[in-house]
């Protein structure tokens, strides 16, 4: 199994910007895909980002399109989701998660295509 702990949380003012990363172990991420989601207090989790096992292929939610930007160093095992432009409604606990092999564009934005899960970070962006 692999084991994922997010860190790079934190409070920002409007229009900051966050470097978010999500560290595994237990496994290399090479043949993962990865996701990063976000929950905000009295909501449900929503996508934020993706990135393909090959790094090939990214997506993002429209509310996030040309602001953040998902990356991948496989040699350090680590994902990293790079947050410009921040704005207030982009507060929420934020999550790191993967899956084996391929990740299929109809479920991308799932959470049950997801297998495991890190424990979060919080940020806040401030006005």
């Amino acid at each position: 199994q692999v084991h994922l702990v997010e860190s790079g949380g934190g409070l920002v003012q409007a229009g900051g910007s966050l470097r978010l990363s999500c560290a595994a172990s237990g496994r290399t991420i090479t043949t993962y895909a990865m996701g990063w989601f976000r929950q905000a207090p009295g909501k449900e989790r929503e996508f934020v980002s993706a990135i393909s096992w090959s790094g090939g292929s990214t997506y993002y939610a429209d509310s996030v399109k040309g602001r953040f930007t998902i990356s991948r160093d496989n040699a350090k095992n680590t994902v990293y989701l790079q947050m410009n432009s921040l704005k207030p409604e982009d507060t929420a606990v934020y999550y790191c998660a993967a899956v084996e092999g391929a990740l299929y564009i109809t479920t991308v934005q799932a959470t049950y295509s997801y297998d495991y899960w890190g424990q979060g970070t919080q940020v806040t962006v401030s006005s």
